[in-house]
């Protein structure tokens, strides 16, 4: 292997390095920084909100179309801008060093796939300044853009701004998963077959394969809503012969998809920190492989869920709902296997592992109520706030755990330093309370029928309000402690050296320095 000090002296040094990035590593980061923005924009928009509902009546916002266009906004930017881009930053950085990779596939498809996501970012963010309707600015309608709302309702630019800034951002995501694929399946390692490939790759995978099949369907059902908005299209104007229904099929099926394509990436972390911190490293990781392949399935087939309430034949009903209650199968059996790691083990509990810990039982309750929103219940309890907290537990809250455990995991091998421990696991605590006391309390407020979106709301769903209010001022808290622990580690430099984490990090890019050097396998390591 090249001398790591050689290989970074031709590393590029000035702003074209990432402007012009040819590195797997610097598209990552790059990717997790623009994400991380995101996520600060996208909760601050949610924090504003639960702040307003703390009490009944209107304390922050004049009047509820300002609350309804921040609720139409936060949905947008906390999967398209934020988890989704997460995934995709951990993507690139990771995959060519678990898999011994040089680089990436397409490396400069890399690059555009990353700077869609700012261009198409600003985009939305100008929706906000023009305007959506007879109300004012802004775009005041179902994150989903589902019509009427999204063309009629909406004459105003604020919807085209927003469609273009969707559509966008289905781009780059399509473009990293292709290339996701292209890498995974043609650059590994020499003697690194799929049944030896790491979860972080497999995981990856599989969601770029949920991306590559589902995003076309939204993109479809996006420029369809173009063409009814502009070029006087009826596709989903009944008054012309069309459905409006059809939109929501095509986006719940890229938005079910996508889901799971969040998820995924999160369980493959996971799986990285239970096998280093547990002391039994490969103990049923084919077995994890076979149940999120399962997961993705029925991911793909099963977004009629979402769509309870819309007059589907009994037949189809039938159908949904049968796969939908499947979910829970190989979701069980993922929590067995990980479980059954921690059994009888010999466990290090260090920040990683409290996070990835965390989110078992985050994500078991978010596959709980995913298979409760199905059949009749599912119709009963459509629209309701705890349909909001399903969603908030298995496509916000799982993630962000599973995505955590895996920064501090390899923080060290990003920079080279290590983080504190401590305040880690503070900022673990924070968040899993606040998380909680946040999204549980609606799902007792949901089952009591307040429905989600409200600004306002009877007196009698105060105490539960204000409670999850109060985990959102928590969770906050610890994303403060992480922004202090962040400048912590990069002012105190402890340095990391190639593996901090010991004998249970095995993984090939715990064999080399941290950070890697610029060129990272000059010769490709072969796996025995």
């Amino acid at each position: 292997m090249t001398d790591a000090g050689s290989v970074r002296d031709d590393a590029p040094r000035t702003w074209r390095r990432y402007v012009y990035a040819v590195s797997h590593r610097d598209i990552g980061i790059m990717f997790l920084c623009f994400a991380a923005l995101a996520g600060i924009v996208g909760f601050a928009m949610v924090l504003s909100m639960r702040g307003e509902m703390m009490e009944p009546g209107l304390q922050i916002f004049r009047d509820s179309r300002r609350f309804c266009v921040l609720d139409t906004g936060s949905g947008i930017v906390t999967l398209f801008f934020c988890i989704l881009p997460a995934a995709v930053g951990f993507g690139y950085w990771l995959i060519p060093l678990v898999i011994g990779a040089p680089n990436l596939a397409f490396v400069r498809m890399g690059n555009l796939s990353f700077w869609l996501m700012p261009f198409a970012f600003a985009v939305f963010s100008l929706s906000f300044c023009v305007a959506g309707d007879a109300g004012g600015s802004g775009l005041c309608a179902d994150w989903t853009l589902s019509p009427p709302l999204s063309t009629y309702g909406s004459p105003g630019p604020a919807a085209d701004f927003v469609i273009a800034a969707m559509l966008m951002a289905a781009v780059s995501l399509l473009l990293a998963a292709v290339d996701f694929v292209a890498t995974i399946l043609n650059m590994r390692a020499p003697g690194m077959t799929l049944s030896k490939m790491p979860l972080l790759p497999w995981s990856l995978l599989i969601a770029s394969f949920l991306i590559v099949l589902a995003t076309p369907a939204l993109s479809a059902a996006l420029i369809m809503l173009l063409a009814d908005r502009h070029f006087g299209a009826t596709v989903f104007n009944p008054a012309g012969g069309g459905n409006p229904l059809l939109y929501r099929h095509l986006f719940w099926y890229f938005g079910n998809a996508a889901a799971w394509a969040s998820v995924l990436p999160g369980i493959g972390m996971v799986g990285h920190v239970v096998y280093a911190f547990s002391g039994k490293p490969g103990f049923g990781r084919l077995g994890i492989v076979y149940a999120m392949i399962a997961l993705a399935a029925v991911g793909l087939i099963g977004w009629g869920r979402h769509l309870s309430t819309a007059g589907m034949p009994f037949d189809l009903q039938a159908f949904f709902l049968i796969v939908g209650l499947a979910v829970a199968a190989p979701a069980a059996a993922l929590i067995f296997a990980l479980v059954a790691v921690l059994w009888g083990g010999s466990i290090s509990f260090r920040a990683p592992m409290l996070w990835a810990i965390g989110f078992l039982p985050v994500f078991a309750v978010g596959v709980l109520s995913a298979a409760a929103l199905n059949g009749g219940v599912g119709a009963l309890l459509h629209g309701s706030t705890f349909e909001t907290a399903g969603d908030g537990y298995l496509v916000v809250f799982g993630p962000a755990m599973a995505f955590f455990a895996g920064w501090y995991f390899w923080f060290p091998k990003f920079a080279g330093y290590r983080w504190s421990d401590a305040l880690a696991k503070l900022h673990c605590v924070l968040t899993f309370v606040g998380g909680n006391l946040m999204l549980f309390p609606l799902f007792l407020l949901g089952m009591a029928g307040m429905p989600a979106g409200a600004a306002d709301y009877p007196a009698v769903f105060a105490g539960w309000n204000h409670l999850a209010g109060v985990g959102a001022y928590i969770a906050a808290a610890g994303g403060g402690v992480f922004l202090i622990g962040l400048f912590e580690a990069l002012i105190v430099r402890r340095r990391a050296g190639a593996n901090p984490w010991g004998t249970g990090a095995d993984g090939l890019e715990w064999t080399l320095p941290s950070p890697p050097p610029y060129r990272t396998f000059d010769q490709l390591p072969v796996i025995r």
